[in-house]
């Protein structure tokens, strides 16, 4: 009986997740913020990036892929936590009978989701128009699916920052980033960066995750493709201490 318990409960919980879940996805996939730095960011930043470069088809598909999970997943939690804060459906959901955990579970599917999808676009399109190839779809799908998540884990912490204003919250997001876009080897390949520069880039969890896709549609990348996928599902557990101790601290705070 008592392990049965345990099961309902984890049952409860991961049903109360998923309904946070639908909810955001049905009421801000299509808001203007979210279509704007979830879904056109990523696609104009490769666009300026690999006009006039002689790059191979695979190439750019994996350094897309690498782009939409990154920016798509991370876009989520700074835009939709402040906006229920300012309309305040978020004291509702903080004050239903759910874990603060899985509450951040849910928000973090919402961002994981969306970079799922806006990934697989990317990917239709770069294997049907400009015929590009997968090496290993089955690292292709754990790279996108553990990308996904870690990365909108990471915008989740922004997201915690106690703020009802989505402005004051997308610009540090958005300069993280930017940070982190160009020192990860999406632009510069980790094999033609120097020691200082590499050494810096595997600070990043985008590193992993570029090098990831590298072995998924191209075949072969740098690092070991187990030790990218270890990475990234590290940094996605990491990343959700600091947004439960900043939203406690919220709480307090009255947010």
């Amino acid at each position: 009986m008592k392990d049965n318990g345990w099961l309902q409960r984890l049952q409860d919980e991961l049903a109360q997740a998923w309904t946070v879940t639908v909810k955001d996805m049905k009421a801000y996939y299509l808001r203007p913020g979210m279509i704007m730095f979830g879904f056109l960011m990523p696609f104009f930043m490769f666009f300026s990036f690999s006009v006039k470069r002689e790059m191979a088809a695979a190439q750019g598909v994996a350094r897309l892929l690498a782009l939409t999970t990154f920016f798509t997943a991370a876009a989520a939690g700074p835009f939709i936590i402040p906006l229920e804060r300012r309309l305040g459906t978020y004291d509702r959901l903080l004050a239903a009978p759910m874990s603060l955990l899985t509450l951040l579970l849910g928000k973090t599917a919402v961002g994981a989701f969306f970079a799922i999808g806006v990934s697989a676009l990317a990917l239709v399109v770069g294997v049907g128009i400009f015929g590009a190839s997968v090496a290993q779809p089955w690292l292709l799908v754990a790279g996108i699916l553990l990308g996904s998540f870690s990365f909108s884990a990471l915008g989740l912490i922004f997201g915690s920052i106690p703020t009802r204003n989505p402005g004051d919250v997308q610009m540090p997001s958005t300069l993280l980033r930017w940070g982190l876009l160009f020192i990860s080897g999406v632009f510069v390949p980790l094999a033609e960066m120097g020691a200082i520069a590499r050494a810096v880039a595997y600070v990043s969890p985008l590193t992993y995750a570029q090098d990831l896709m590298n072995h998924a549609v191209l075949g072969g990348g740098l690092l070991s493709p187990w030790l990218n996928l270890g990475v990234l599902l590290v940094s996605g557990v990491l990343f959700l201490v600091p947004s439960v101790k900043m939203h406690q601290r919220s709480r307090r705070l009255g947010y």
